[in-house]
């Protein structure tokens, strides 16, 4: 079983499928939310930042969020994301009903997010998204909304049991790799190779803990969106010092399963994945130099008649020019083994990236402005693919090696 192909414009990140009308009511609603806040006096706090969504930079999120007191319940705030994306791209496939043309414009994020704190919190995001990916044909909002994760990505219910240790349970964002999910979380406007080996979402419960400089977490769940709970995953991190951090994850799958859809790609919801990341910091400097390893094991009951795996390498840097300028870069290699036939005609390679024994590597550049709550950044990169298996590449015919993309994403972070 071979992993969709840029021509079906998925990737081998984890999926999910609904209505198509479901992304633009979640944009409707998300627009809504924010003007009753308004109507009915919900004033900002003077609080620190929100714990969730995560941000890694260099965007930051708004330091004052809207807030109201609930009395028993503790603080309800309010946060959320606005934005819109411009893209020009070479080797475009064209696909179609899927906006993926040479040039175009889509919303990137139409998102709110309602969150408690205390002892027993909760958190929904809700909304409209596109999660643009290197090596991958564009998914347009509607529809990546609607096949991917739905119009509420991400909600779950956490216990604090002791300020150390607690339980999630709900929609979780996953624990693996380097980079998130959506566009406003990360140093890029695009994810990376490596992240589209990756799990992104997953519905499990989660146990985390964090005393001084050790932190940890376990979770099971359902790996890449399957519905099935049959994935373990489980991160370790160290904070050497007030610069220099590294963190261990690993995830795989625990038992056999037969999903197969856009939103949960065949090969790699049967699979293990793990990484090393280290993270250093230095002033305006922060480095994220990460690998990447994964194994899909040969299972003829599934298809996969031949094993594989991928094996990765990444940096992400961001640097602070000044208070409202940064730049962010990414520079990655991704390679797969195995998965061949031979002369085997009762045999199906498996693919796991652009053929059997393929290979890519990219370079990103991400310059960034914000102002209180406004953005705007750009972006350029190249991809560049080896040992391409023919109709698996970029362009019309899916045959191209290179692919160059220019970027714009603007908008609010409220």
């Amino acid at each position: 079983m071979t992993t969709p192909s840029p021509f079906s414009y998925s990737v081998a990140t984890s999926r999910r499928c609904g209505s198509r009308s479901s992304g633009v009511r979640a944009a409707r609603y998300a627009f809504l939310l924010v003007a009753c806040s308004a109507f009915f006096g919900i004033e900002a706090a003077h609080a620190d930042p929100l714990p969730a969504p995560s941000f890694s930079g260099p965007l930051a999120p708004n330091p004052h969020p809207l807030s109201v007191d609930a009395g028993p319940f503790g603080s309800i705030s309010l946060s959320g994301q606005l934005s819109g994306i411009g893209v020009l791209q070479s080797a475009a496939t064209h696909a179609g009903g899927i906006g993926n043309e040479d040039g175009f414009a889509d919303l990137s994020n139409a998102q709110i997010e309602i969150q408690t704190d205390g002892r027993l919190q909760f958190y929904v995001q809700a909304g409209a998204y596109s999660l643009p990916s290197l090596g991958t044909a564009y998914l347009r909002a509607t529809k990546a909304t609607d096949q991917l994760y739905g119009p509420i990505p991400v909600a779950y219910a956490k216990a604090m049991i002791t300020p150390e240790l607690s339980i999630s349970g709900g929609l979780l964002p996953t624990m693996v790799g380097a980079e998130a999910t959506f566009t406003f979380q990360n140093v890029n406007i695009e994810r990376g190779l490596l992240w589209n080996q990756e799990p992104a979402i997953s519905r499990g419960v989660q146990v985390n803990y964090a005393r001084g400089p050790l932190s940890a977490a376990i979770s099971l769940n359902d790996g890449y969106f399957s519905g099935k709970l049959n994935w373990l995953s489980g991160t370790l991190g160290y904070a050497i010092d007030s610069s220099n951090s590294i963190s261990i994850v690993g995830a795989g799958s625990l038992s056999r399963s037969d999903k197969s859809s856009v939103a949960t790609p065949l090969a790699q919801n049967n699979s293990s994945i793990f990484n090393l990341i280290y993270t250093h910091t230095s002033g305006p400097l922060t480095l994220t130099p990460y690998l990447q390893y994964s194994h899909v094991g040969r299972d003829d009951q599934l298809g996969i008649n031949r094993s594989a795996d991928t094996y990765g390498g990444a940096l992400l840097v961001k640097y602070a020019l000044n208070s409202e300028w940064s730049l962010g870069a990414r520079a990655e290699y991704l390679k797969t083994t195995g998965g061949t036939c031979g002369t085997d005609p009762n045999c199906t390679p498996t693919n796991l990236l652009y053929g059997a024994k393929s290979n890519a590597w990219s370079l990103t550049i991400t310059p960034t402005y914000q102002k209180g709550v406004f953005f705007a950044r750009g972006e350029l990169s190249y991809t560049r693919i080896g040992n391409l298996q023919s109709g698996l590449g970029f362009g019309r015919d899916l045959n191209q090696r290179d692919q160059v993309r220019a970027l714009l994403e603007t908008g609010i972070l409220f």
